[in-house]
């Protein structure tokens, strides 16, 4: 089979199919990277939307949720005081949050003592200019490493900004 007829005969068997709707990054880079061995642990920024919603400004101001695995949400706590509260409160906190969130169960909440990153409104107010905290040769290789194996160049620079700034972030908080 020639490359025309190869062509023509890939065209065909598309025009049949529907055609793709758009989708999220968000919705599908966790996957992507995860199948090619990249280890990034991403929340879904949707959770912390929903979050904010059913605990309410009080405790998401105390509160940040990092991680989601296996029905088992992960939130850092502020201080000692609040995470014993909300322990009291974690069963009116997981019911409020999976009606609200409608994506997957969440079945437990493990509360720990953390960084409370800022929300991007809070940031919005003071931002950061990376530019100013150039990184270790050792976070460079790092970041090289992981995105080896990403072919995809667009997305190889904006996955190196990401993990850059993160990097950065979590210095900045120490």
């Amino acid at each position: 089979m020639g490359n025309y007829a190869k062509n023509t005969a890939m065209y065909k068997r598309r025009a049949g199919k529907r055609p793709r709707s758009l989708q999220r990054m968000g919705d599908f880079l966790q996957r992507v990277l995860k199948k090619r061995k990249i280890l990034l642990d991403l929340v879904d920024h949707r959770i912390l939307d929903v979050w904010n919603k059913a605990v309410g400004p009080q405790i998401s101001a105390h509160t940040n949720p990092f991680k989601f695995k296996n029905g088992t949400l992960f939130v850092n706590v502020s201080d000692p005081a609040w995470m014993q509260q909300l322990r009291f409160m974690k069963q009116e906190i997981m019911d409020k949050v999976n009606l609200e969130w409608k994506k997957e169960e969440i079945k437990n909440i493990y509360f720990s003592i953390g960084d409370i990153h800022h929300t991007p409104e809070k940031l919005a107010d003071h931002p950061i200019d990376f530019s100013l905290y150039p990184l270790k040769e050792r976070d460079k290789r790092l970041i090289r490493e992981n995105l080896s194996q990403i072919d995809d160049e667009e997305l190889k620079d904006i996955l190196k900004k990401v993990m850059t700034k993160e990097i950065i972030k979590r210095r900045l908080n120490e």
